[in-house]
């Protein structure tokens, strides 16, 4: 009867204390991330008519593989942490001046000298309290994009984050879960999220000017006016569907 009693009082304690793994010490935080995210209401400047290029050499012939190996040909450059799982994806490195930029599915980015194949940095792409309680999917499928000094990420571990290019410290990051490559205008970056949201993120402060709802989750292009995601054109000054 004792026994019974002290078991019934466990699972009551649990029950009443949701921040506090019944195994593990310490507090235990929601790995799911915070409410909506909020933006600022605010209209988009005038932006250029055309996109930088953040993807670097498009003829970069550097690879890599499920087992977050990078290849040149079939010499190996880099080998990362292996993840038992992982998203499937065509994640390919960015190839600028001397380096290449890349995701794995540890949700780390790195930044590799191909002069001599060694590190820079590495960085990671996700949520401090994502892995918190076990398995989470933290893989980076989208492309890593490059703007001189700055670099930006966006992995599947509610993040999309601005890094220095230098040293790899983190500037900002916004809680979006990146499964697509995003594109950059001026000071803009146009970024599509697992939410089935279009998100306008002023890249300076990481500032959500907008939202809205999209039909699929495609890397968005632009046209000099519009943001395109799919069949969808999105007039980037408001985040108003274009009729």
């Amino acid at each position: 009867m004792k026994k019974s009693f002290a078991f019934l009082l466990c699972v009551l304690v649990m029950i009443g204390c949701s921040k506090r793994d019944p195994i593990l010490p310490g507090e235990r935080y929601n790995i799911f991330g915070d409410a909506e995210i909020k933006t600022v209401d605010k209209a988009v400047p005038q932006l250029s008519e055309s996109a930088k290029n953040i993807y670097g050499n498009e003829s970069c012939d550097f690879t890599q593989d499920k087992t977050n190996t990078i290849w040149s040909g079939d010499k190996k450059v880099f080998k990362g942490f292996a993840t038992g799982d992982s998203v499937k994806s065509n994640q390919k490195p960015v190839c600028v001046d001397n380096f290449i930029y890349t995701g794995f599915s540890n949700g780390e980015i790195v930044k590799i000298n191909t002069n001599n194949n060694r590190v820079v940095w590495t960085a990671d792409v996700y949520k401090e309290n994502t892995l918190t309680g076990g398995f989470a999917i933290v893989d980076i499928v989208a492309r890593v994009g490059v703007d001189k000094n700055f670099v930006y990420a966006g992995g599947l571990g509610d993040a999309f984050c601005k890094f220095k290019n230098v040293n790899g410290d983190k500037v900002w990051c916004v809680n979006i879960s990146v499964p697509v490559d995003f594109i950059l205008i001026d000071d803009f970056a146009f970024v599509v999220g697992t939410d089935n949201y279009l998100y306008a993120i002023d890249v300076r402060d990481g500032a959500v000017y907008w939202k809205i709802k999209i039909k699929k989750q495609v890397a968005p292009n632009y046209d000099g006016k519009y943001i395109i995601v799919g069949r969808e054109k999105i007039d980037y000054i408001n985040g108003q569907i274009a009729k």
